[in-house]
This record gives C-alpha cells, sequence and structure tokens, in this order.
C-alpha cells in the first residue's frame, strides 16, 4: 500500500509502473498505467471511495471512508435536488420509497462488528443508486515502446480522500494470509487383488510389492513401504506409515509450495495447488527397473469415500459421486481401488487400505508419531506384518527357497524321483553283484 499527498488539478495523474527486476543490469520497464484522479473526484457516481456492502464500526472490514453513510447519503440528495431522507427507528424514506429494516436483514444474522441502524439503512439506500460499490478493478498495461500491445494486467484500488474532511477510516489490511503447517499420517495397512506381473522361479504367477506415495508438489518427499516378497494372490500386509507435512491455506483450500522455478532464481515463487495425494503401487525388481502397477490421486477436500472391505471396493468407488472431506472429518480409514491404463481403457490394479489423518502442529506434539514403524511407534502403533513363509528374497535365503518354494510346490515330484534313484540304485547294485553271484554258485570253491 501507498499513501501519497497531491494536489489536484495540478497533480491529478496516478501513474503505476511494472518493472522486471534485474540483479546485475538496469531494471526493464514491463508497462504502465495512468490513472485521471481528477475525473474519479468529480464523478457524480463516488468513485473516491467503493460502498462496501455492510458498515462495520470494528473488525477487519472497518468503514475507511470519511463520511458516514447518513452524511453521504444526505450530500446525495443535495446534490440530486430531491427532499432529504427521513430516519425512523426501523426504516427510512428516500425518494419517495420506504426501505425497511427488516427488508435488509431478513434473514441474516447480525455481525457483532455492525454499527447502527441507521447507518446501515443509509448505506443500503446508497447501494441502489448506482454508485460504484467496493471492488479490485483490473486495468492493462501498455509500453510506449508497443503503445498498441497490451503487456499484462495488474490489479489495485485506488481510494481519494479530500484532507477538508479529516482523516480517513484505518486502511484495509492485504497482507496475504499465512499458510498454516498441517500434517498428513497415511498409514498403509494392506493391498488385495494386485496384478501379478512377474514369473517366480517355479512358474507361478507373482508380484513383490511395495506401495510408493507422496503429495502433489512435493515430490521431493516421495516415501515408500518396505516389500512384501512373492505375493502370489495379489495380498500385501505393510502395516507402513507415511508422514507428509505440508503449508495448507484453509481459507483457499489450497497448499502453499515454495519453490525456485530456475536454478538461477533468487528467490522461490510461491505456488498455490490443491492438496493431492497420490498413492502407487509397485512391482520390485533387483536387477531391472521396477514395474509401475497402479495408482489412485485423490483431493483432500474431495475424497471419493472408501469402501469398508475390499470385496466392495471396485472402480465404481472413485465415481460414487459420494466425496468427504478430509479436513473436516480429520481422519479416514477404508479401501481405495488403484487403476491402470491397458489399451487406453481402465482397469483395476489392485486395492489399498489404507488410514489417512490430519493434524496440526499442536497435535503432532500431543500425539507424535514415527516414520514407517520407526519410534515413536504410536497414535496407533504399528506391528509387524503376519506375511507368509514364502515371503522372502529368493537369492538371500537358499535354505527357505528350497524349504518353501520348491519343496512346497514340487515335493511329490522330489519324492517320486528320490524313491526313483533308490530304485535303481539297488538295481545297478543286483546287476553289478549277481553275475559274480551266479558265477560262485556254478563253481562252489569251498566245496
Amino acid at each position: 500500500m501507498y499513501e501519497l499527498t497531491g494536489l489536484l488539478p495540478i497533480e491529478k495523474d496516478l501513474k503505476v509502473t511494472l518493472y522486471d527486476y534485474d540483479l546485475l543490469s538496469k531494471d526493464e520497464k514491463i508497462g504502465e498505467t495512468v490513472i485521471d484522479l481528477e475525473n474519479r473526484f468529480l464523478s457524480r457516481f463516488g468513485a473516491c471511495c467503493g460502498l462496501p456492502q455492510t458498515y462495520c464500526i470494528s473488525g477487519p472490514n472497518r468503514w475507511r471512508d470519511q463520511l458516514t453513510p447518513t452524511q453521504c447519503l444526505h450530500i446525495y440528495a443535495q446534490r440530486l435536488g430531491c427532499r432529504l431522507p427521513v430516519y425512523s427507528e426501523d426504516k427510512i424514506v428516500f425518494g419517495g420509497q420506504e426501505h425497511p429494516l427488516s427488508q435488509l436483514e431478513d434473514g441474516v444474522p447480525l455481525n457483532v462488528h455492525l454499527g447502527p441502524p441507521a447507518e446501515r439503512l443509509a448505506l443500503h439506500v446508497l447501494r441502489k443508486q448506482g454508485l460504484v460499490p467496493e471492488h479490485v478493478e483490473t486495468r492493462s498495461l501498455y509500453s510506449p515502446l508497443q503503445p498498441d500491445i497490451e503487456q499484462g494486467k495488474i490489479q489495485l484500488w485506488v481510494d481519494i480522500f479530500p484532507k477538508s474532511l479529516g482523516h480517513p477510516g484505518p486502511p484495509f489490511n492485504i497482507t496475504p494470509r499465512k499458510a498454516k503447517r498441517f500434517y498428513l499420517r497415511c498409514i498403509i495397512w494392506n493391498t488385495y487383488d494386485v496384478i501379478l506381473d512377474d514369473l517366480s522361479i517355479t512358474g507361478e504367477r507373482m508380484s513383490d510389492i511395495y506401495v510408493k506415495g507422496w503429495l502433489l508438489g512435493h515430490e521431493g518427499n516421495k516415501q515408500k513401504t518396505d516389500v512384501h516378497y512373492r505375493s502370489i494372490g495379489g495380498e500385501g500386509n505393510f502395516n507402513w506409515r507415511f508422514l507428509f507435512p505440508f503449508d495448507y491455506l484453509p481459507t483457499e483450500q489450497v497448499c502453499s509450495v515454495a519453490t525456485k522455478e530456475h536454478f538461477w532464481s533468487l528467490d522461490k515463487a510461491e505456488l498455490k495447488i490443491s492438496p493431492q495425494l497420490m498413492i502407487q503401487i509397485w512391482d520390485n525388481d533387483k536387477f531391472s527397473f521396477d514395474d509401475y502397477l497402479g495408482s489412485v490421486q485423490m483431493d483432500l477436500n474431495h475424497m471419493p469415500k472408501p469402501a469398508k472391505t475390499a470385496e466392495k471396493c471396485s472402480p465404481l468407488t472413485l465415481e460414487s459421486g459420494h466425496s468427504v472431506s478430509l479436513f473436516e472429518q480429520k481422519c479416514v480409514k477404508g479401501w481405495w481401488p488403484c487403476l491402470a491404463e491397458t489399451e487406453g481403457k481402465p482397469i483395476l490394479a489392485g486395492k489399498v487400505e489404507m488410514t489417512l489423518e490430519i493434524v496440526t502442529e499442536e497435535e503432532k506434539e500431543e500425539r507424535p508419531a514415527g516414520p514407517g514403524r520407526d519410534e515413536p511407534n504410536m497414535n496407533p502403533r504399528l506391528e509387524e506384518p503376519k506375511r507368509p513363509d514364502t515371503s522372502f528374497l529368493w537369492f538371500t535365503s537358499p535354505f527357505k527357497t528350497v524349504r518353501y518354494i520348491v519343496w512346497r510346490r514340487f515335493r511329490w515330484l522330489i519324492t517320486g524321483l528320490m524313491v526313483a534313484f533308490v530304485l535303481v540304485l539297488f538295481l545297478l547294485v543286483f546287476l553289478y553283484s549277481f553275475p559274480e553271484y551266479a558265477a560262485m554258485k556254478l563253481v562252489k570253491p569251498f566245496n
């Protein structure tokens, strides 16, 4: 905000210029706009200070004009040459029409910052006279080098206060809202019906499942669970907690992300994006790139309502139209579907059971929780998942591989081969010993 003092009509033009800041060279002019203050001051539409919607004597929308609404209406009536307004307890008569107070406040709860009824009625009448309302004006910027080409727009408002009328009211506070720090706690419990993307050493369809998650705009804080190896039925057990800190503006329902547009930028630019949570399911590979299986992206202000069980979870869950706000409900638990695309058509890639919770800075200190299953492991406490015995990395445990994979799948074949080996061994021993035994029977050297 700038406060300037001028003398009309000598200093009647207000010039607003926009520059491009350069650190080492001269700043470059982008464009400018010129406002004729004398034209506004002499306007019959009251363009000096726009009329707000309410007359408040306190609070953030306090009255700024030097004259009260009753004084403004009195001057307006004198300028038109009509009868002055007549006030009573609950109405005002102006221009031959009655304006009752009930018409102004019917069904509207009274604000504690509002002023006297007479002033509110006078403001109500003024707003019906076609005077300039309080608003933010948008003006085009032009450069003297290219006068016919618009260089952008600037949003502002200009109030003119004659010094002869005394000091104006307090200026409106235009300080940008400061974002509040929130924390999203996302607990990945289980997965179900995940696509089986690999073949095991025994020829079975399987996947080494893990889950990855992050908030859009915070890609540098991507987190992932540990790996559930050798999932044969698409089930995965994790009990793993993600922690995502973010700055949020509750009034605007957007996240504030400070980032540099280029690595040579001096200052960070503030981006405002909706709070979007991305959850992906991946297949882990040790000797090649991990395989992407499916994902779900949710706006935390309008999340699809989760299914209570895995059987009821389907792609229709995302299209049901039933949504919840995590900022209002604070905590949500259930099953969400993850989708993938095949030939341009969405398919179900798996289902994820999650608990999503929003906490503030104070709640974070009162109810601490660590990432993954690390300490402080509480709120809630996450136990080690009960995975099947076959869930391990096969080449790190040869004995387990033989016991839980090879033997479990091929035990009858192995048993049959062992029996056949013993029989063949006996047959070979018999064939090797039979000639000598037969010769001894024929010769009988000891008789």
